[in-house]
Order: C-alpha cells, then structure tokens, then sequence
C-alpha cells in the first residue's frame, strides 16, 4: 500500500506513535543516565534517591525538571548532603540539560574535561564542596550565566581565558580556592560587562584593582577580599552606581577614597577592614543607604561625619584601630535596630550616644581605649539585648546605672580604667549569661552584694583597685565556675568566708592590700586548680594547708 493509499487519520497515528516512541527513547537514555549518577553518589546520607525508581517518571525524580517533552532540563541537588564523585562522563549527555545545581555537598574528587560537552549548560553551581584539582577548560559552555564555583578545593590555574566566551555570564563566583599565586586581576573579567555578582574573595589575586573595573557598571555585589591586592582604589570604581555590597578587606590597599567614592549610594554594606588606608571618612558622607560599614584597622584620621548620625539604615559601625579624633554624632544608631559598634582604639572624645539601643536591639557597645567622657547613658539600662558592654580605658564618670548590673544576656560588663563611683547593686542577680565582670582602676566603693551569687555563668571577677569595703559573701560559694577572684587594692575586710573552699575551678586568688583578718583556711589549700594565690599587706593569721 503506498502513503496516498493511507488514510489521513491513521497518518496522524502513526505520527503521533512515532513521536512518542522517540520520546521513549529520550526518557529512556536520561532515565539511564540518573541511574547512573544515582549509583555514584549511593553513599549519600540522604533520602531523597529514594524516588529515583524506574517505575517512577523521571520527571517526578527529586531535585529533576523537566521540558514539555520529558526531557531533563535541571538538576537541583544542592545542600543535599551527597557524597561521592560525580560522573560528568554521564551527566553531559543529557542533551537538553540547562542547569546543574549540586553545591554545598561533600562531593569530592577531580572535575574532569567530560565537563566541557555539557554545552547547553546556562547555570553551574560546583561551590561548596571538596573537589581537588584544576577547573578544566571551559570555553565550550558559551552559554552560562551563572558560574559557581567557590570553596570548592580547586587548585593549580584557572583557565582565565575560557571566559572570554561567557559574554553572558552574570553571576561569577570563583573565591576561596587556593589557585596558583601571583596572578593579576583577570583583564578578561572586567569585558564581562553584563555581571552582577562577582566573587573573588581569598583565591590569590594579586596586583592593584584595575581601572576597568568602571565597566561592570551592572555590578550589584564586588567581593575581592582576603587575596594580595595593592596600589590605591580607582576612581572608576565610583562608576558603579548600583553596586549595593562591597568587600576589600584583607588587601593591602593604601591610599585615601577616591574622589567619587561617594557616588556609591546604593551601597548598603561596605568593608574595606584590615589595609592601608588613610585620610578622612567625608567620602562617605552621602552613602546614606548603608547598613554595615567596617573599617577597622587602617589608619583613618579625622573626625566621623556628622551625617552617619542620620543615616536611617546603619546597623552596624566597626571603625576599630584607626587615629579619629572628635566626637560621635550624638543621633548614631538611634534610627534602625542599631546591633553593633566597635571604635576601639581611636582618640575620640565627647559623651557616648545616647539612643543606640533605643530600638531594644543592640548587641555590642565597644568604645574602649579612646577619650570619651560624661556618664553612660540611662538608656542603656533597657537593653536587654545587650550581650558585650566595653567602656574600659576611658575618661568616663558618674554613677554606673543600676540596671547595667542585671542585662539579662550580657556575657562581659568591662567598665575598667575609669572614674566610675557608686555600688554594683543587687540587680546583678538578673545577670544570668555574665562570664567576665571587669571594673578595675575605678573609684567603685560598697559592698559585694551576696546576689552575686546568682549570677552563676561567672568566671572572671575582677573589682580589682577600688575603694569597696566590707566583706565577702559567704553565697560567694556558689559561683561554682569561677576561675578568677581579684579583689586587691580596696578596703575590703573580715575573714575570708569558708565558701570560697568550694569554687574548685579557681585558679587565681588576688586579696592583698586590703584589711581582712582572721585564720587563712586550710580549705584555700584544698583548691586544687589553684595557681596564683596573692595575699600580703593584710591582718591573716595561720597557714594554708
């Protein structure tokens, strides 16, 4: 029978009976293929191959899209807790593959060339895993827009060149893996023009940023931190108007901020900590979108800008070991839910701000070794969030506040080296995280409140240098974790209460120059953790057993 001898419907039969039995066969070689990748990664401690049956369609496999046609589109497997190699032998002859997605697993061992005939590929995330060697030559996946293949163990050379054929690409992440030293900043990523992310942190990059930089003006997120970078910032670099995160820390950057730099007002966090940099801070008087900046450990100077106090969105300012001088905007942190601060190591002067936990969020108040003076705010009383509380070294006066004594979450009250006065109160009881108390070199006077005892997470109590008095309490005893007891230097007095027997932790025991008296207990020499025990310039008969 000839094709005119057919009739029409059973031409539209056998058409359809033809494309189904091609789409068999399709299935039926990706089904295999799963399979196979599947019996790789059989050690896996996961469940999710469980579905992975042949009597299931592919397309209901965990973690596999599909087309119309049932062919294999993606493979979403990331952070599925696979172990195992991957068989990219396999994996490249799913034709229709667009996405392979299997980072933060502990797959392991080499990616092999195989890798290059995957060249449908749009997105590849390898990152996050243990792989070793070289990333092969990638210039066939000329398609790929996403690129992730950070802290994944690769060493040797990256094969810079092969992303001159990504023109596409928009995600690159490359950082934390240890590829051979001494390479300059790829020429070929700044032609990368379309980029949005792009992460080179810590994979020994060397040599200055370069001008071109300015042409990723798509950029959103730039991360070159931890590798060898030096010279100064470009002023290109303000070309990149969109730019919402920045990270240069750990470089060896110099120089001041470039003219410009303040053109970056979409910035939201910045981090340029740990380099050479220097000058003032007016640059970023207009950045007022930021929400973390941290500079520390540079050597700015001059004072910091009277609009930081305004900007809406700052939760935390890290400006530690630098040379500022001048006070700190009066307004700073009282807007957002204000977390963090850290100038330590400054010349700054003036009174603390006053409303940096009025949102009832901040975490860390960390000003110590500058010149600031006034009182600590009564603010501060209300911050319960409050886990670090460093004021030391400092020109501060007055009363300390009652409820600094008891936050709640506060793991170190360190108010040393001040002109402080006044009592520590019964609130201490509330103190329940308290493991450092630090008040040395003040002028703190009263009595130890036998509350104290209630602030069982203490191990480090240092009163040391002060005018307090009476004695000690007995519920002294009950700090079971306590390791270090330094009351020397005040005016303390009586015997020495037979509790302190019991805090078997403690290792140094500093009582001199202060008026107690009585027998020294034979339990002090049953302390077995005991290493510096301090008692002269006081009235104690006896010996210690």
């Amino acid at each position: 029978m000839s094709e005119a001898d057919i009739p029409p419907l059973s031409l539209h039969f056998l058409a359809v009976l033809s494309l189904l039995c091609f789409f068999s066969g399709a299935n039926s070689d990706d089904l295999q293929i799963l399979l196979n990748i599947k019996t790789s990664l059989q050690n896996s401690n996961t469940n999710i191959f469980n579905s992975w049956e042949t009597h299931n369609s592919i397309c209901n496999f965990t973690g596999i899209s599909c087309y119309s046609d049932g062919s294999v589109k993606a493979i979403e497997l990331s952070n599925q807790q696979l172990s195992g190699t991957l068989p990219f032998d396999s994996i490249c002859q799913l034709k229709s593959l667009q996405k392979l997605s299997v980072g933060q697993n502990s797959l392991h061992g080499p990616v092999t060339d195989d890798l290059r005939k995957c060249v449908r590929l749009q997105y590849l995330d390898l990152g996050n895993n243990f792989f070793s060697g070289e990333v092969p030559d990638l210039s066939p996946l000329n398609r790929l827009v996403s690129l992730y293949l950070n802290n994944s163990g690769f060493s040797g050379t990256f094969p810079w060149n092969s992303l001159s054929n990504m023109t596409g690409l928009v995600d690159l992440s490359l950082g934390d893996n240890q590829f051979d030293s001494s390479i300059l900043f790829p020429a070929v990523v700044v032609e990368l023009t379309r980029l949005k992310w792009l992460y080179l942190s810590n994979c020994t990059i060397e040599g200055r940023i370069p001008p071109g930089i300015g042409n990723l003006t798509e950029l959103l997120n730039l991360e070159l931190s931890y590798n060898n970078m030096s010279g100064k910032i470009p002023p290109e670099i303000s070309k990149l108007g969109k730019l919402w995160h920045l990270e240069l820390y750990n470089n060896d950057l110099i120089g001041k901020f470039p003219a410009g730099f303040g053109n970056l007002t979409s910035l939201e966090n910045f981090d340029a900590s740990t380099n050479h940099l220097e000058g003032n801070l007016s640059e970023l008087r207009s950045l007022t979108n930021l929400a973390s900046l941290q500079l520390f450990q540079n050597g700015f100077s001059g004072e910091v800008p009277a609009e930081f106090g305004e900007f809406k969105k700052l939760l935390v300012l890290s400006l530690y070991t630098n040379q500022l001088t001048g006070s700190l905007p009066q307004m700073l942190g009282s807007w957002a839910d204000f977390d963090y601060i850290d100038v330590t190591e400054n010349f700054l002067t003036g009174p603390i701000p006053p409303d940096m936990c009025k949102q009832g969020k901040m975490k860390e108040l960390l000003i110590l070794q500058n010149k600031f003076s006034g009182q600590i705010p009564a603010t501060c009383v209300n911050c319960s969030s409050m886990t670090r509380f460093r004021v030391s070294n400092n020109s501060l006066s007055g009363v300390v506040p009652s409820g600094i004594w008891g936050l709640p979450n506060v793991g170190l009250i360190d108010i040393a080296l001040n002109q402080f006065q006044g009592p520590i109160t019964s609130d201490i009881q509330n103190a329940k995280s308290l493991v450092q108390l630090l008040l040395s070199d003040n002028q703190l006077s009263g009595e130890l409140p036998p509350e104290i005892s209630k602030a069982t997470a203490l191990i480090q109590i240092d009163l040391s240098y002060n005018q307090f008095s009476g004695y000690i309490p007995a519920t002294i005893g009950e700090l079971k974790q306590l390791g270090w007891l330094a009351l020397q230097n005040n005016n303390f007095s009586g015997n020495i209460p037979a509790t302190i027997g019991e805090l078997k932790q403690l290792e140094r025991l500093a009582l001199q120059n202060n008026n107690f008296s009585g027998d020294i207990l034979a339990t002090i020499g049953q302390l077995k953790q005991l290493r510096r025990l301090s008692l002269q310039n006081n009235n104690f008969s006896g010996t210690i057993e």
